[in-house]
């Protein structure tokens, strides 16, 4: 498959590099898209000067720092534009290991719509962090996938592999969440079109550079997100069985 690996980045000028080099080692026939929000230490023209030593590597400069989702929005819709067969979304920060992409698209050619790199199935870890963050993180989860019906373990994970076809079928350049709320409606819109998932283990790390663009707001307005979505596809549904008891 032709295929494209979205980096969404915003000062992450200590990593990308080292990030580019890992990912053409894992997939050397792929396409780079780095997606920057104007990063001010200079993030972009690393990734270029970068780019024209390795081949395959493009850079996309936003104007201003507009979030993730619109960045993998912008990132993403472009690999459309430019007829992708696959297309992966992977952080910058080396919390996902460039090692597994392989294996992410290999379930894709095994017949999976969405391959999701998943910190909770078997094999998967999450070391050094924290109880309570832990804690959060899989009971958010759990919440999210109870709610919206989604038949995965890691509803929030951000390393992923798309089918083109999923891609425009939920419609993603239309999604309107932002932050990790994105990944979540893309799951979710992703059970609506009967999606086939499949997760891939992964030891999630935190990043060593750098600092991470996780708060706690995003995480609640995630979480409203979620009820939100779930709540009126339970509305939905109990209106169509009132109209077919008729």
């Amino acid at each position: 498959m032709r295929t494209l690996v979205v980096v969404p980045t915003y000062q992450e000028a200590d990593n990308i590099e080292a990030l580019l080099r890992r990912v053409r080692e894992a997939l050397p026939s792929a396409d780079v898209l780095v997606v920057d929000d104007n990063s001010p230490d200079g993030t972009a023209d690393r990734a270029e000067a970068l780019g024209a030593d390795l081949g395959q590597v493009k850079v996309l400069r936003r104007p201003v720092k507009d979030g993730l989702g619109n960045a993998y929005r912008a990132g993403l819709g472009t690999g459309l534009d430019e007829g992708y067969d696959a297309l992966v979304q992977i952080d910058a920060d080396f919390s996902h290991d460039p090692a597994v992409l392989p294996e992410l698209l290999a379930r894709l050619e095994d017949g999976a719509d969405v391959a999701i790199g998943s910190r909770y199935v078997a094999g998967g870890s999450i070391p050094n962090w924290p109880a309570y963050r832990r804690a959060l993180s899989r009971y958010g989860n759990r919440y999210a996938v109870a709610l919206l019906g989604l038949d995965v373990r890691d509803a929030t994970a951000g390393f992923r592999a798309y089918r083109a076809d999923l891609l425009r079928a939920i419609e993603v350049t239309g999604t309107r969440a932002n932050g990790y709320g994105f990944l979540l409606e893309l799951s979710h819109r992703g059970v609506l079109c009967g999606a086939r998932a499949a997760e891939v283990p992964i030891t999630f790390t935190d990043r060593v550079r750098g600092t991470s663009k996780m708060s706690v707001r995003t995480m609640v307005e995630s979480m409203a997100l979620v009820t939100w979505w779930g709540l009126r596809a339970r509305a939905r549904r109990l209106g169509r069985g009132r109209r077919s008891d008729r």
